[in-house]
């Protein structure tokens, strides 16, 4: 009989991850001397950019700073949102990271101020300490008893625990047998029960009980069995953000708000209450403030109101990291008819650290265009991935790598397992660049509508008409 085989692909359906633009981006890529590396991280070049970002990341890390901003400048495609995104993966989840473009700050149905105020409460984390009982052990048997006849009775149960130096037998409830039926807590697992409010942790498996299956997934996590006794006061650590406390305490549903969206505007009686709580705390030792990043892109898009709004909100001991980015050169002020550099005030472009960003090289341009097939799972050529450098150095880095799942597409309908220059050509010539977009409607302007573009010979007939 002839042997049957299967073959099946194993995904993982729990975690769904899509491809964006700055998903390759783990971190700034620089080592403990804050040095850039050449490619490291998903980061490529800009290496004296990286290396200041970097600076102003330990700051943050160390404390050291706070109410301060940055402005990262350059042209259109070279890196700046990167640079931030890469701060924001360094700075690790225990420091708040807020960001907001300018100008979603003109669409939400509240002032800008207040919209404003909510994405600098956002960036300031607090870090709550408390101590609670809690409950650490190996689970060595759970027993459930269910009822014979369905809705007779509850489900009871007993749940035996142990540690190094003793065993003991609780008697479960029918709450307490849902969360653990909801955990999948069985045999040989590390729990810890909170005893005020019944929460349930599975802390990973004991060392123990390693040889039980033959095979583990790649998230099974080892811990060795707690020692002394199971019941124990430890301290827990919770971080939440400054704007999460505003909104609880200031709608009626509470939490529920941070999930609907639905928080308006936020009294300032109730930050000021909120401000003198966490005043409080710190100067019990049960509170920390953890000055975050709130990250504005596109903020030349603020006007002038925004500008001296944040120009006054930096001045405040409780104010986070401002990282701001644009790039635009010379031009208006929105909201006046003054131009300045970036379209920012003076007075507060003076409290900016700038950081300027430069074009990339063709050699960069290869390297980053390498990272991205990598992340986008496409084979490509030696000869293909030139040509697309070359693609990239004459019209722009992101018309580059938006063309590489196009060309993917185009292997796959030739049924190619390699991108080839044919595919990069075929692609080119489908979906046009901005420079060729811009030739296309000089030429054919007379066909759209509307056109406000001057046409040769039409300036002397317009003249001639005129008496």
């Amino acid at each position: 009989m002839a042997e049957l085989k299967l073959s099946s692909e194993t995904r993982d359906l729990t975690r769904v991850e899509r491809i964006g633009a700055h998903s390759h981006i783990r971190g700034l890529g620089l080592d403990s001397a804050l040095e850039p590396r050449a490619v490291s991280e998903g980061m490529v070049g800009q290496t004296s950019a990286r290396k200041a970002a970097g600076v102003i990341l330990q700051m943050i890390k160390d404390g050291k700073i706070a109410g301060r901003a940055v402005l990262i400048a350059g042209q259109p495609g070279t890196g700046k949102t990167a640079i931030a995104m890469g701060m924001a993966k360094s700075l690790g989840l225990e420091t708040p990271f807020a960001m907001i473009s300018g100008s979603e700050i003109f669409s939400l149905e509240m002032s800008k101020t207040e919209a404003l105020m909510q994405a600098l409460r956002k960036a300031i984390g607090v870090r709550i300490k408390e101590e609670t009982e809690i409950i650490e052990g190996e689970v060595v048997e759970v027993q459930i008893d269910r009822p014979a006849v369905a809705g007779a009775a509850s489900k009871t149960g007993k749940l035996t625990l142990k540690t190094t130096e003793m065993e003991t037998v609780y008697d479960l409830g029918a709450k307490m047998i849902e969360a653990l039926g909801k955990e999948k807590v069985q045999s040989g697992d590390v729990i810890a029960i909170d005893k005020a409010s019944g929460k349930i942790t599975k802390l990973g498996r004991s060392f123990a009980r390693s040889r039980d299956y033959d095979a583990m997934g790649p998230q099974v996590k080892f811990v060795q069995c707690p020692d002394g006794e199971l019941q124990k006061r430890k301290e827990v650590v919770h971080c939440v953000t400054l704007h999460e406390i505003d909104v609880i305490n200031s709608r009626t549903q509470g939490f529920l708000a941070l999930f609907t969206g639905d928080t308006g505007e936020i009294r300032a009686e109730v930050r000021e209450q909120i401000g003198t709580k966490v005043a409080e705390w710190r100067e019990e030792g049960k509170a920390e403030i953890v000055p975050g990043v709130l990250f504005i892109d596109e903020v030349h898009m603020l006007d002038i109101e925004c500008f001296s709004f944040l120009n006054r909100a930096l001045e405040n001991e409780m104010s986070p990291i401002l990282v701001v980015a644009t790039n635009r050169g010379i031009t208006t002020i929105r909201g006046t008819n003054y131009k300045s550099p970036h379209g920012i005030p003076i007075d507060l472009l003076d409290r900016l650290l700038i950081i300027t960003t430069q074009p990339y090289s063709k050699d960069e341009i290869h390297k980053i265009l390498d990272i991205r097939c990598q992340e986008e799972e496409v084979d490509m050529s030696e000869e293909a991935k030139a040509l697309l450098t070359h693609i990239g150095g004459e019209t722009s880095l992101r018309y580059a790598i938006h063309l590489i799942t196009a060309a993917a597409l185009a292997c796959l309908k030739r049924k190619g397992k390699l991108v080839e220059s044919e595919d990069i050509t075929r692609v080119y010539n489908l979906f046009l660049d901005v420079k060729r977009s811009a030739q296309y409607l000089m030429e054919y302007q007379n066909e759209y509508m509307f056109s406000e573009a001057p046409v040769a010979g039409e300036e002397d007939d317009a003249s001639a008409m005129v008496p």
